[in-house]
């Protein structure tokens, strides 16, 4: 009975993470109560396979129409679009933040703040450019693959935050209503799967030395949340995703070209 209750709430929590993570109408498939929410980040890698998937199918399909650069372009639109732009509100707000902020209060208050800087609105800039530059000076197939690899492995790393940092602030300050509660090893286990798993899409092993790269600057973006608020927010699970895919395509890039 209890094995059955534990295989419900897995159920549950995914869907949450699906519909939580993206704007498709998942919701319309069983209404989800919102503790189910706390454990979204163990199944976001997960969630990453759809997004990626669409962004990869986008791409290739759009190239046979248009030039590598029009696929690129329409590949990013769908997927900002499959996500709500989720991911990049909480990348420009955390570097508002970050970026503007003089004391841990100051910082957070300045997260919340839903109008946009110049820091989130040149960090934006920055990414999109990066990530169109990167994948649109591959080869279609090996941009797919590397969408494919990075969506998913990327969100794993940044999805560490939550397990070593505290919430940093308090549960009803939180814009979204939920503060996520730390992994229990089974989804643990979950989440690093889903994530690595894609990484052998790379025929060549050489390339797996991409993925360090995610998962030093995760490290080094904990270190920063730490010492700069204490612990970690919604947005900046977001912009640590972002940058480590923009940390990975860089890397992936460089063992391309240096091959």
């Amino acid at each position: 009975m209890n094995r059955e209750i534990d295989r419900k709430a897995i159920m549950k929590q995914i869907l949450a993470a699906f519909i939580f993570f993206t704007r498709l109408p998942f919701w319309r498939i069983a209404t989800v109560p919102n503790k189910y929410y706390a454990r979204v980040v163990a199944y976001w890698p997960l969630t990453g396979w759809l997004t990626a998937a669409a962004m990869a199918g986008t791409m290739y399909g759009a190239a046979f129409l248009w030039p590598a650069q029009v696929a690129v372009a329409l590949a990013i639109l769908v997927r900002v679009l499959l996500t709500g732009a989720l991911h990049e509100d909480g990348l420009s707000d955390f570097l508002d933040g970050f970026g503007g902020g003089a004391s841990p209060k100051q910082t957070l208050a300045i997260m919340k703040d839903s109008r946009t800087g110049s820091y989130g609105i040149v960090g934006l800039i920055l990414y999109f450019l990066l990530q169109f530059a990167v994948l649109s000076s591959l080869p279609i197939l090996v941009s797919c693959m590397v969408v494919l690899c990075a969506d998913p492995f990327c969100k794993f790393a940044a999805s560490m935050t939550i397990n070593v940092l505290p919430y940093a602030r308090s549960s009803e300050q939180s814009k979204s209503g939920v503060v996520y509660q730390a992994m229990r090893p089974f989804e643990l286990a979950f989440a690093a799967v889903s994530g690595i798993l894609p990484l052998l899409l790379f025929a060549s092993s050489e390339y797996w030395i991409a993925a360090l790269a995610p998962l030093l600057c995760s490290w080094f973006l904990i270190r920063w949340m730490k010492r700069r608020v204490g612990g970690y927010t919604g947005d900046c699970c977001g912009a640590s995703f972002l940058i480590c895919e923009g940390v990975f395509y860089l890397a992936f890039s460089a063992l391309y070209w240096l091959g």
